[in-house]
């Protein structure tokens, strides 16, 4: 019998595990995730993702766990049926800027970079020029510096309101929150709020710009957010019913 070395000051790396999952369409890969705190199996269909994960405790044998995702491969089979269908940036497709639909036009012969065009069809248009190789990451780009400039003035006039300061603004591109505060003052924002109304990246620069002064969620902190940002309620309710939808664009 073989035995590996271990390192005594890390952790041993545990191997990736997968378990495959034969649908209508071809196999999918079951992701498993070992949890320590975990007490049973847990299944996730993830819609910004669009993947399948498991959690697992570390003492359950992955043939177990096998078992366990093979009796509900319906249940992960309907969820899957159910995500919205994911739209790239390509042209001819429909994305929101700020909840509005715009159409992608490849202007291919055009100087330039990306810019907001005139209306066709009933549509306003997001023009992009240059190769078409390179028309999705054009599009990303244009749509991360037009948050970024969105975010720069909202969160400046929520700081003001508040008498804080703030410190650095990152983009990202996170599945799980759209904004946080580090104890520094630092700020991060899921660039995808470009695609929300506008009202809701209002909101979640007050949200997160309310956390200078209260770095927690008690009832302090939710009367300074309602304080400057009265459409605190309204903006929660769009997140939980179409949060997940803006996680489909540019996939």
């Amino acid at each position: 019998m073989l035995f590996r070395r271990q390192d005594r000051q890390a952790p041993p790396l545990r191997t990736a595990e997968w378990i495959e999952l034969m649908l209508d369409d071809g196999p999918l890969r079951v992701t498993v995730r070992r949890h320590p705190q975990a007490r049973r199996l847990t299944l996730r269909v993830r819609a910004a993702a669009r993947d399948v994960t498991l959690t697992a405790p570390p003492h359950v044998p992955l043939a177990f766990a096998h078992e366990f995702v093979l009796r509900h491969r319906e249940w992960v089979r309907v969820r899957l049926v159910r995500l919205p269908e994911a739209v790239p940036f390509a042209p001819g497709a429909v994305i929101p800027l700020r909840g509005e639909p715009h159409r992608i036009v490849h202007c291919a012969e055009a100087r330039g970079t990306v810019w907001i065009g005139a209306v066709v069809q009933g549509l306003p248009t997001v023009c992009v020029a240059g190769d078409l190789p390179h028309l999705s990451r054009r599009v990303h780009d244009f749509l991360k510096r037009e948050a970024r400039r969105d975010l720069s003035v909202t969160v400046q006039k929520y700081a003001a309101a508040l008498g804080v300061e703030v410190g650095r603004l990152t983009l990202r591109d996170t599945a799980s929150r759209w904004g946080s505060c580090s104890a520094r003052g630092d700020l991060s924002f899921s660039w995808r709020l470009i695609l929300a109304p506008a009202f809701i990246l209002d909101y979640l620069a007050a949200h997160e710009v309310a956390h200078r002064l209260e770095m927690n969620h008690g009832p302090r902190y939710w009367r300074l957010v309602e304080q400057v940002c009265p459409h605190r309620r309204e903006a929660e309710a769009w997140l939980r019913r179409h949060g997940s939808d803006l996680h489909r664009f540019g996939s």
